[in-house]
């Protein structure tokens, strides 16, 4: 076999008959396959040894040479070489073919490649193909035309009157002559003239059929060979016959669709021999072309060949497609040998990157680590007897288990894999037991919980592997969440809660008043019961500014007042970060507040009563603790900082004995009243109805507003009761768990709810669940609770297969260089939609670079320079200047072919620093895009009866924006510069009428009388803006305005709907998608290029024929840039095989083969496909030579590609210097 790494880039083509018969071990000529009674292959049959090659190793079929010493030897008895068996998967047969036989795939795919080579209709062609009608191939001086039909009677007629003057014939051969008479460049020529003056239907053919020819002209395929002489049998072990227990045997489909062929072939040549008429052997042509139709593809042409209980039987191209075809099955995705899958536990004693992994899971994973061991250690001669004692379980095998998993890491994976954070690296640890063990912290990544989840585990075997794991797979590392660069490790649950009665506040608690020297003191104070956790206390600050807290001078001479537990908290913090005594931005960011000093000889005891009481750090504030510390410490300090958080959360929520009763959930007094109010203003609303004072619309409206008002009303009233000390308050305050919608349903009332049909029921839930349910209630509250099950089932596929279209069409997008030098940048400001602000500023421009540099307006300081990042501060800086717009570098106008440069992408999300050439951004911007995708919603919001459109909102519109869909709710847009001039109501024509006076000419638009105007008289109006309410076209846009206005409306759009819903998605995620929709231009006018008219190309490739033409002098090509969804985009790809993996596989394969594609594996999945090491991360070229080194333990400092490049590059300068003469 060939190796992977030999080659650069691979190939696809037709195959001529002769070159099936030069990849073919031999003919295949019965039908046969093995001999029930033997078991045995038979000769020349489907399995035959002799064709491809023996079933045991080293062993002919009569067993005359047996052993590895006859290598290569063909034994003269039975013909069979000596080798091994696995060639049963390479070689290949062949049938010869008594007639011809066409190509299904070439004359049946639309569009009919057959068809528009010959120029003849795919109908015609059938009709000739399956022996319907004749054709004319040769007129000779007869009046026919070549290529006219004739049916039999024509023929017939013909044949009499002519004699034989003029050739017609039918089936495949005929087919096959009408192909080889074509002259490819005589007819390229004429085409290209005929080009110059078409229009409409006519043209488009003509592109078409000039596009087929040429790629057959420049591909050296031949159209001829559409046509086959003979059919590649392919090797026997990929369409097995395996014996089932009972002597029946299952076999592949293909074994029974080759059989098929090879029987009608036989009879075909028996009955030519015999020379039978010509009908029988007519129909005997057409039964073998219809055979081999249903081998390449069953059920392309009418009904299916069908097996066993009316299965349609699997063919060739059934093998290939679809989620169980070779492609993604066995190419993309694999079983792989050191891994397993248990069920996973909770296991709150581990570190950050640690997990448990029981004893016999871990036996049998790292069994070949471990039997080497034993020999090592002399505790087993040999591997065998190793291997003994492993499955015997001896005693002395686990100390030895232990040694050999230590330092080892394993991956453990979570389906379904939503982002690259469903994998991560964990060093394993001995449990008991039979399940997995999992960190709590590192549920949030995966989505997990421990109900019954299973996790698969993987282990990395080689030196390289292991490295990668530890250095950039470790779990302790990945604290920020690629999407939007927030902490994704955040303490929840139990750990919230415990922090959060840590650090609350009580009045008059015991103890209050105590001064204490340090923290120590505090802690034994509070252990012998003389303070509570909650009790205000002072504590002097030089014993912690001693130990490294940075304090002010003015604040070290001074006491500070504190509580026990927030004293206590502190110490689980970094020592030089500042002392929490407030949940504030400023007490974290800057230094604790001055107003916690008191001067030294007050009376601390008295000065407390008059303080108010600070708030608890709830959830939030803790995430906020995590993202300051990974700030100014990275990921070590974050990682055990994180680990104590979960620890003394775990034990003081234990410790407060904190419990939800149901004395806990109050009664609300004002409640009967709120609902009897409501009654009444039903009964009124009702009253009106009937007396047609309102409409039914407006009745149904006004009840919903009635019920909603008393449900909120009743909410309001809960919340001001509410007491801070009440646990299921606490609960929810602290963001542990619930919200205050929960506590409604739960002491309030249920309210309202949905009908099946998604319309909200008039009948409200007035009770809640503290009071239980009537029938009648508890009915009405099904609906809701099913219609969520299903749409969350639905949302699910929906938002997965977004994500598979996502990876796929931006796959091959990889940080390619430092800096691109591109001069251009996009403008960005906040995001806003009326009042309401999207996305701010601040947001928008965290991160990335600056393409111009930022200047402060009022003093003209530089905030920024041009081509510098801009972080935290500066951020805040330019936000504090009162600056509304800033120019960054982004990856719409990076000028990085296949890919981006660091400068234009900026900060990479999930380390925080800047993204190193390699990171494979386009498969996190996908994954950063789709995980979120299920947490948006499902429904088309209806507007409730105003202005009847309907507008898609949640995923639904994701998927209408990146498909590049025409939208619902279609907003009309101005295609000029201007202002308005006049709108007019034409009611009799129930329209609306807009005038546009632009500065060179006046546009008048007719729209809707429904529709809702954005724009008045007077107004002015940019073109490209919508005129009315609605969904801008962005393939309209593009018309108007310019690509990168096109690529702005859809990174805002996207970010609309993700925002709305809470989730918050970094800009570059979607840019790098819209980017990758909009890489393609269309070719309108090919000056003096050999490029065709409406062709669809790469931007680059265009770029660089127009480069080439222009230094030759000539006229270059135009173009216009086209708006691609991402469907589409991924199918246009360069890669074929890539395509070909994604969807309509064999139209992919169809085209590739005609044009003789050739693929540069640049991409991720070509790489994966033909098993190379994927061209990102450690797997570049860049990176690709470095040789593991022996090192002793592992040391802390190397973390990132970036510093072992370093490292590299240090190396080289070391060699050189050492050694001049070696031409390194």
């Amino acid at each position: 076999m060939i190796d992977v790494n030999k080659f650069d880039s691979m190939q696809i083509g037709l195959a001529s008959s002769d070159k099936i018969r030069s990849w073919s071990y031999g003919e295949v000529k019965k039908p046969e396959t093995i001999n029930y009674r033997t078991l045995k292959p038979e000769k020349d049959g489907l399995f035959d040894e002799r064709i491809f090659g023996p079933t045991k190793d080293w062993e002919c079929a009569c067993g005359k040479y047996k052993r590895i010493r006859y290598k290569g030897i063909v034994c003269d008895r039975c013909g069979v070489e000596v080798t091994r068996s696995k060639v049963r998967r390479e070689r290949m047969g062949h049938i010869e073919l008594a007639a011809p036989v066409t190509h299904i795939w070439y004359f049946k795919g639309i569009p009919s490649r057959m068809g528009l080579v010959l120029d003849m209709s795919p109908r015609a062609l059938e009709e000739i193909i399956y022996f319907a009608s004749y054709v004319v191939t040769e007129p000779g001086n007869t009046p026919l035309e070549k290529k006219q039909l004739l049916t039999e009677r024509e023929y017939r007629e013909k044949r009499e009157k002519y004699g034989k003057e003029f050739q017609a014939s039918m089936g495949a051969e005929a087919i096959r002559t009408l192909l080889k008479d074509v002259d490819l460049a005589k007819e390229c020529e004429e085409l290209k003239e005929e080009l110059k003056d078409a229009t409409g239907q006519k043209r488009t053919r003509a592109v078409r059929r000039l596009d087929i020819l040429e790629a057959f002209l420049q591909s050296g395929n031949r159209p001829d060979w559409m046509v086959m002489d003979a059919i590649p049998v392919i090797p026997p072990d990929l369409r097995p016959m395996v014996q089932l227990e009972g002597g029946r045997f299952a076999t592949s489909d293909l074994n029974d669709l080759y059989r098929r062929v090879i029987n009608r072939n036989n009879r075909l040549k028996r009955l030519l021999d015999l020379n039978a008429p010509g009908i029988i052997v007519q129909n005997e042509k057409r039964m073998l072309q219809e055979a081999v139709d249903a081998l390449i593809d069953n059920g392309r042409r009418g009904r299916p060949v069908t097996g066993p209980g009316n299965r349609p039987l699997k063919s060739l191209s059934h093998m290939l497609k679809g989620k169980q075809g070779r492609f993604r099955q066995n190419l993309l995705g694999k079983r792989v040998d050191y891994s397993g899958r248990s069920v996973i536990d909770v296991g709150p004693k581990l570190r950050m990157n640690q997990m448990g992994i029981p004893h016999e899971m871990a036996l049998e994973l790292f069994k070949p680590f471990m039997m080497k061991e034993l020999v090592k250690r002399g505790m087993a001669s040999n591997i065998k007897n190793a291997k003994r004692k492993i499955e015997r379980r001896d005693e002395d095998i686990w100390d030895v288990l232990e040694e050999v998993i230590k330092e080892h890491p394993v991956l453990l994976n979570r389906a379904p894999t939503l982002h690259r954070l469903g994998i991560q690296a964990f060093e394993p640890v001995l449990v008991d037991g039979k399940s997995m063990r999992l960190h709590p912290l590192a549920c949030e990544a995966y989505n997990a919980d421990f109900d019954g989840d299973q996790m698969a585990i993987h282990v990395p075997l080689s030196d390289e592997a292991q490295a990668e794991a530890r250095l950039l797979m470790l779990a302790a590392h990945h604290i920020l969440a690629p999407k939007d660069g927030k902490p994704i490790v955040t303490p929840s649950q139990d750990m919230v809660i415990g922090n959060y009665y840590m650090t609350v506040e009580e009045p008059n608690r015991e103890g209050e008043g105590m001064v204490f020297k340090d923290v120590n003191e505090v802690r034994t104070a509070y252990l012998n019961n003389y303070v509570h956790l909650h009790t205000r206390i002072g504590l002097q600050t030089a014993s912690l500014a001693a130990a490294g807290k940075p304090f002010t001078d003015w604040q070290k001479q001074r006491v500070m007042v504190t509580t026990v537990g927030k004293a206590i908290f502190n110490e689980i913090l970094p020592v030089d970060f500042p002392y929490l005594n407030e949940p504030t931005a400023d007490n974290l960011t800057d230094k604790t507040p001055d107003k916690y000093f008191v001067e030294p000889g007050t009376d601390i005891p008295e000065y407390i009563i008059d303080q108010p009481l600070v708030g608890p750090f709830k959830a939030g504030f803790l995430s906020d603790i995590i993202a300051e510390v990974y700030k100014k410490f990275k990921v070590t300090a974050t990682s055990e900082l994180l680990d104590r958080i979960k620890n003394i959360g775990y034990y003081e929520s234990t410790r407060s004995g904190l419990t939800v009763g149901i004395a806990d959930v109050t009664d609300l007094k004002e409640k009967p009243a709120i609902i009897d109010n409501a009654h009444k203003e039903v009964a009124t609303v009702a009253k009106q109805f009937r007396r047609g004072l309102i409409t039914e619309d407006e009745r149904y409206e006004r009840v919903i507003a009635i019920w909603n008002n008393a449900k909120d009303q009743i909410q309001d009233k809960l919340v001001q009761n509410m007491n801070p000390k009440n646990p299921i308050q606490m609960m929810s305050d602290s963001g542990a768990r619930g919200n205050i919608s929960n506590f409604t349903q739960l002491a309030g009332m249920r309210g309202l709810m949905a009908a099946p049909n998604g319309k909200t029921m008039e009948l409200p839930i007035v009770s809640n669940f503290r009071e239980g349910l009537s029938v009648m209630e508890m009915f009405i509250s099904t609906h809701g609770a099913r219609k969520g099950m299903t749409d969350t089932a639905l949302k699910t596929a929906d938002s997965g297969y977004l994500t598979r279209r996502l990876v796929d069409v931006a796959q091959d997008v990889i940080i390619r260089e430092k800096d691109c030098g591109t001069d251009r940048g996009l403008d960005v400001m906040a995001i806003r939609e009326g009042n309401e602000m999207i996305e701010p500023l601040y947001d928008r421009i965290l991160g990335r670079y600056a393409m111009k540099s930022v200047k402060d307006p009022q003093t003209g300081k530089l905030i920024v320079a041009s081509n510098e990042m801009i972080d935290e501060d500066k951020a805040q800086a330019i936000i504090a200047a009162g600056i509304k717009k800033v120019t960054i570098r982004s990856a719409f106008t990076c000028n990085t072919v296949h890919g981006v440069c660091e400068h234009c992408y900026g900060r990479n999300m999930a380390t925080g620093d800047e993204v190193e050439v390699g990171e494979a951004v386009g498969t996190v911007a996908a994954q950063s895009i789709g995980e979120p995708g299920t947490q948006l919603t499902m429904r088309t919001f209806h507007t409730g009866g105003v202005a009847g459109d309907d507008i898609t909102q949640g995923l639904p519109r994701v998927q209408e924006i990146f498909e590049a869909r025409n939208p619902k709710g279609l907003a009309k847009i101005s295609e000029v510069t201007g202002e308005i001039d006049s709108v007019e109501e034409n009611p009799a024509e129930r329209t609306k009428t807009v005038t546009v006076k632009g500065e060179t000419d006046t546009r008048t638009y007719s729209l809707p009388f429904t529709s809702v105007l954005k724009v008045a008289e007077g107004d002015k109006i940019h073109r490209g803006e919508a005129l009315t309410v609605g969904s801008v076209d962005p393939k309209e846009l593009i018309k108007v305005r310019d690509v990168l206005s096109t690529e702005n409306y859809i990174l805002r759009e996207v970010q609309k709907v993700y925002r709305m819903q809470g989730v918050e998605i970094s800009d570059k995620h979607i840019e790098v998608m819209a980017r990758q929709m909009l890489r393609k231009i269309r070719v309108m006018d090919p000056g003096d290029t050999d490029l065709l008219p409406g062709t669809l190309m790469d931007i680059n490739d265009f770029k660089e024929q127009n480069y080439k033409t222009l230094i030759k002098g000539s006229i270059p090509a135009t173009a216009r840039p086209v708006l691609l969804g991402i469907t589409k985009a991924s199918l246009e790809t360069n890669s074929f095989l890539s395509a070909a993996s994604f969807q309509e596989t064999t139209r992919v394969l169809t085209d590739a083969a005609i044009r003789g594609k050739n693929d540069p594996l640049i991409g991720l999945k070509e790489n994966v496909i033909i098993g190379k090491l994927i061209p990102a991360g450690t797997g570049m070229s860049v990176y690709r030579q470095i040789k593991p080194k022996e090192i002793g333990g592992v040391s802390q400092s190397v973390y990132s590609i970036s510093d072992l490049e370093k490292k590299m590059k240090d190396q080289e300068a070391d060699n050189q210097t050492i050694a001049p003469s070696s031409d390194k």
